[in-house]
């Protein structure tokens, strides 16, 4: 049976910190794919600064473009609005009717998976993946879930735009390829 991991998330920008989840993911549960889905809207926060959808896609597509075990589907940002997960669940469990899905999430989105719209389906469909995160405790899930951990990694998208909006340079912090796609489209450029 294919072991298929969903890494769902906002990806404005992708940044290492995401790609070293999904490495560490796809390693530690033997998964046999990682498919990134970046959301058209995130549900739960307003974020300022939001690239367009199709550009955060691209992002995404050329930076896992050389690994085979990552892939990327449009289906949120095709879908548009906002973006829940239990739509997105119950799609891959009709795209991948054999296979086990598990649902990768941060340690700093574990505390509030109970909120998340429909989480008891979603728990029948999938099961969770906590990546831990600096600051995180991955205990704070109240809900059943399988720990990864990730030493050190403590970056996220908001800091890197932060620095972009400062001037400031977001080298190393991004695949090279996100940081010459942002400069060809003058992404993120102010807050």
């Amino acid at each position: 049976m294919k072991r298929i991991g969903i890494l769902g998330g906002t990806f404005n920008p992708l940044h290492i910190g995401h790609l070293a989840i999904a490495e560490v993911a796809q390693e530690q549960m033997g998964l046999d794919k990682v498919i990134f889905v970046p959301s058209y809207l995130p549900p739960h926060k307003r974020i300022a600064n939001l690239a367009p959808a199709d550009d955060r896609l691209e992002m995404i597509r050329i930076s896992i473009r050389k690994n085979p075990k990552f892939d990327v589907s449009d289906f949120e940002v095709q879908r548009g609005g906002k973006s829940y997960s239990i739509e997105t669940v119950r799609y891959f469990q009709k795209e991948f009717p054999e296979a086990r899905l598990f649902f990768i999430v941060g340690g700093d989105s574990a505390a509030f998976l109970h909120t998340w719209k429909n989480v008891d389906e979603i728990l029948k469909i999938v099961s969770f993946v906590v990546v831990n995160r600096p600051g995180h405790d991955e205990c704070e899930a109240s809900i059943p879930h399988h720990s990864v951990i990730l030493p050190g990694i403590d970056i996220s998208s908001s800091y890197v735009r932060r620095r972009l909006t400062q001037g400031k340079s977001i080298k190393y912090l991004v695949p090279d390829e996100v940081l010459r796609y942002i400069e060809q489209h003058k992404l993120y450029l102010k807050e």
